[in-house]
Order: C-alpha cells, then structure tokens, then sequence
C-alpha cells in the first residue's frame, strides 16, 4: 500500500516531524509532482496557501499551520474542498508573553535610548532619560485569552497591577477594566492580544491613543494592523506616547515606515514566538494534527473560516 504523502511548505524539520508522523512520505523540499500527490500539508506562517496552491494539491487532506494565524491561508478555498486547516495554539503562548514582557521592559527601562546614549559618550546625561518600574505599574491587556493570561501571570510576579478587556471572552471581575476606553485611561502600559478582524483593524488610533496616559507604553505582539502607525508616530513625536513595541507587521515582511527609526520604538521580525521550545513544540502539533486527520480523525484544533 502506498504511503501517504506529508509536505512541508516552508522551512520545516524532518527530524522534529517525522517521529510524530509515523509511516508516511515526508517531503520538506516539494516539487511540483510532489505537491500533487500530497495528503497533508504543514504550512510555516507566511506561506501562502491560496487557491493556485491548491489546485496543486488535488488530493490534500489536511493543512496544519505552525501557529493560530491564517491570514495567509484562503479559508473559503480549503473549506469548499472540505480540508480542515489545523493550528497550534498554545505551543508557543509563554514565548509569546516572555517575548512582550521583554518588549515591555525594554521601553519601561528605556534600553534603547540608554544603550546609544554609551555608545556617543553621553553618560553625563543618563539622567535625563526616564528609567522606570514594573512594581506598582498598571498593566493594560487588551485580549485576555491564553497568551493575555500568561503575560498577567508574568507581570504580577514583577508587582505589576493587571487590568483586562476582551471584547468576546470573560474576564475575572478583580481584573475587568470595563471597556477599553476605561483601559486605555488607567493604564501605563497597555499589551495587544486580540486577533486582526475587521473590527480590530487600527483598534489603536490617534483617538485610542489620546486615551492613553502620558508617557504609557504600548506593545503589540500579536497581529500586524492593530495599531495605525501613523497615529503612533504622531503620538511618539509628541510626546505623548512614552514607547511603542512591534512584534508583528502588516503586511510581512515589514515595509519601511518612518516610526520604526523612533528612539522609542523596539522591533522585532514576528519572531517572539520561536523560541527554540516552542518552535519544536509547535512542528511537533501540526505534525500530530496531519496524523489525526491521516488516521481518519481530527485535529485537536481547527481555524474556522471567519478566523
């Protein structure tokens, strides 16, 4: 009997995968006769898996993405073929709130503008630059799912006071910040963890951040369109805004955009989530969610066409 024929669309280990995949055909480098023959698919994020692509896979099964974003998956396209595509979440969740947590400290202890400062001989001014605290801080999640929960749990460890607000789910009463205006107002650092909808796009604009305290911190390390960029530059500019942390990009690869040279900005490339852990934890997912599907089951989780 013919072996089932398991692809990897980007970059994707063989030898973290295979294990879990079991006795199938793993290709990590396809071509096109074997895309046509594939059964299942594990799709890196930033792959497009759209319509052409697709039709390249007459006999696809299944599609596993390393992660919860499919924006880059047609959703209508793998639904009207009846294939589920699969996501990790909870892989890489504490990587993702390590990974704000270090934007956050980076701009609260404003690392960026003191490590320049060093480097131009400034030391006689250090102390013209505001070096604060987590301890007795507000923080401001905005998205209090999985990753919005650990990165309360991190915070509070530092001292730090966690209020919450989610527009679908519950939030504990001692945290709820009733609304996300009342957030925005009494927060000095505020931390995205929503998904990019149609209702969240630019959910931090220049009326948002007007909100904001003096000299609050934002961070974003869950989608790229949450913030408009040139509102938050306005803000930086002004004085206002006391930093601005980016994980994510829209659209990725990050096009040039005047905010990023900022003093207060840090940047980083969609990577606070591949940790080396949670990069293998999460290959290790999808891997075990092509195998349900192989086996006539199905994925522990699954992207639903609205996503």
């Amino acid at each position: 009997m013919t072996r089932p024929v398991v692809v990897g669309l980007g970059p994707v280990p063989a030898d973290v995968v295979e294990p879990v995949l079991g006795d199938v055909e793993f290709v990590a480098e396809p071509t096109a006769a074997d895309l046509a023959r594939a059964h299942g698919a594990i799709v890196r994020a930033a792959v497009t898996v759209g319509e052409e692509q697709l039709e390249n896979m007459p006999e696809l099964r299944v599609i596993a993405r390393t992660g919860v974003g499919v924006d880059d998956v047609d959703m209508a396209a793998a639904a009207a073929r009846a294939i589920p595509v699969a996501i990790t979440p909870g892989a890489n969740t504490n990587a993702v709130a390590e990974g704000a947590l270090a934007h956050i400290l980076h701009l609260v202890k404003s690392l960026g503008p003191l490590t320049e400062l060093i480097r131009k001989g400034g030391w006689a001014e250090r102390t013209g630059i505001p070096v604060g605290d987590l301890e007795d801080a507000t923080l401001g999640i905005v998205g209090y799912g999985r990753i919005g929960r650990r990165v309360a749990h991190l915070a509070t460890a530092f001292g730090a006071r966690v209020l919450a607000y989610d527009p679908v789910a519950p939030v504990p009463e001692d945290r709820d910040a009733g609304g996300l205006e009342a957030l925005l107002e009494n927060s000095d650092i505020v931390s995205l963890h929503v998904p990019l909808l149609a209702s969240t796009r630019n959910l931090v604009d220049a009326e948002a951040l007007s909100r904001m305290k003096p000299g609050a911190v934002l961070v974003n390390v869950s989608r790229g369109g949450l913030v408009d960029l040139d509102a938050g530059l306005a803000s930086l500019e002004s004085g206002h805004l006391g930093g601005l942390g980016l994980d994510s990009f829209d659209p990725e690869p990050a096009t040039p955009h005047p905010l990023y040279r900022h003093p207060r900005v840090v940047l980083t490339p969609h990577v606070m989530g591949l940790s080396a852990k949670a990069a293998r934890a999460t290959f290790i997912d999808a891997a075990r969610a092509v195998r349900a599907v192989l086996d006539g089951g199905a994925p522990a989780a699954v992207a639903q066409p609205d996503t």
